[in-house]
């Protein structure tokens, strides 16, 4: 059906998008053009076009969109306090609709018919690509070859890209499946399938493992204005150039590791062991300042707010309705998240260290265990009745029930 037809391949230059290309033309016949979106994978873009062109790719784009993905993916979902299931930072989440959204720019601006991706059949990318791609342009084809091929496993891939001799990035002794940007690195795969077996050592990339982290404890001050972190240490940085340096402080301290058992959107349960310095930085400082500038039911209810946009994202709803909805709700409770936070680092912990804020809601004079001229306990004990008033009814109702029985002789 699309012989001598474009197709966008969203190429990495990794294993699966390696072996696409020689399959694509075995079996389509189709113009192939790699687009590689650049959201920080720093040294994997160093031989990406060669290696492409080499496998079979008739042309190549790079796109740089750190600046895009931190201001309108990472900073929107960090506001929203967004962390699924407790514990994912969203760092391969938060980059698909944008790569999504690069890659149907391409195909229209070069005419294609359908969009490639090398998303397996079993995870949530697939779920990510295509929604994502069909919110967009619903009349774009799609190709995920994971669904479609004769190779059952990245074992198999390799020995496929041997027959073609194409170059890999990964060997049958380190077989994890890699994905990394700007935000975070994620390790999938090989002996960590097993939830029983502990990381090694040398898996971390972006991380210094804790135990071998400076016996220094390090202090890092960020500063917000309406729930966006703007400087570090009183530097005024961009976007990345803040994601870069706390990736860096946060690194070297051992911070944002995180292993977890998390649920895919396709039903099975999986295991990925992520590293995410800046993130665990930014999300503990952020939380901390909002603990001090937001009134109590406003905060309660963006906690529920976060856990619904944390479920959105990690399934591809990055373009919904309610999505876009929600941002206006957490923009809302952001006017007021201006301030600093101080926070230390040791040996993989962030210790909360301190905050200030000229919107802060805390006030010494009323929250003092000394003499204080604002504040009458005597009023403390009429809110104490009206607010037990409904256990006291209850109890009231109980004991007369019991009395009535008892003289009845029941």
């Amino acid at each position: 059906m699309l012989k001598g037809e474009k197709v966008v391949l969203a190429y990495s230059g990794g294993l699966d998008t390696s072996v696409i290309i020689p399959w694509l033309k075995e079996n389509y016949e189709c113009e192939i053009i790699a687009a590689c979106i650049d959201v920080g994978q720093e040294d994997e873009l160093k031989y990406i076009k060669d290696k492409a062109l080499a496998s079979g790719a008739s042309k190549v784009y790079i796109e740089d969109v750190k600046e895009e993905f931190v201001k309108d993916y990472i900073f929107p979902t960090l506001k929203a306090g967004a962390v699924y299931e407790d514990k994912y930072l969203l760092g391969t989440s938060m980059a698909r609709p944008l790569i999504a959204k690069k890659l149907v720019e391409i195909a229209h601006k070069e005419g294609a018919k359908a969009i490639v991706h090398g998303a397996t059949g079993k995870g949530n990318d697939q779920v990510r690509f295509e929604v994502s791609i069909h919110a967009l342009d619903p009349f774009l084809k799609i190709i995920a070859p994971w669904r479609m091929w004769d190779l059952k496993s990245r074992e198999d891939e390799i020995e496929y890209a041997k027959k073609k001799g194409i170059p890999i990035p990964v060997t049958q002794e380190k077989i994890y499946s890699i994905d990394s940007n700007i935000w975070h690195i994620s390790h999938e795969g090989g002996d960590l399938e097993n939830p029983w077996n502990e990381p090694k050592d040398n898996i971390y990339d972006m991380v210094t493992h804790p135990e071998k982290a400076k016996d220094e404890a390090e202090y890092v001050y960020i500063e917000f204005e309406k729930g966006i972190p703007v400087k570090v240490n009183g530097k005024l940085l961009s976007p990345v150039k803040i994601i870069e340096e706390l990736n860096k402080i946060g690194g070297r301290n051992g911070i944002g590791i995180d292993d977890i058992v998390e649920n895919r959107l396709v039903g099975m349960k999986s295991r990925g062991v992520y590293e995410n310095p800046a993130g665990t930085i930014l999300y503990n400082s952020h939380k901390a300042l909002e603990r001090l500038v937001l009134d109590k039911e406003t905060m309660r209810f963006k906690d529920l707010v976060a856990q619904k946009y944390a479920d959105l994202v990690y399934n591809g709803l990055w373009f919904s309705p309610l999505k876009v909805s929600l941002d206006s709700f957490v923009d809302e409770t952001q006017k007021n998240v201006t301030g600093i936070v101080r926070l230390k680092l040791y040996k993989g912990n962030v210790i909360y260290a301190g905050a200030k804020s000229v919107y802060s809601l805390y006030n010494e004079e009323f929250v003092t265990f000394g003499k204080d001229e604002v504040y009458n306990q005597k009023d403390a004990e009429g809110f104490i009745n009206l607010f037990g008033l409904s256990l006291k009814i209850k109890a009231l109702m109980e004991r007369e029930g019991k009395d009535t029985n008892e003289a009845v002789g029941r």
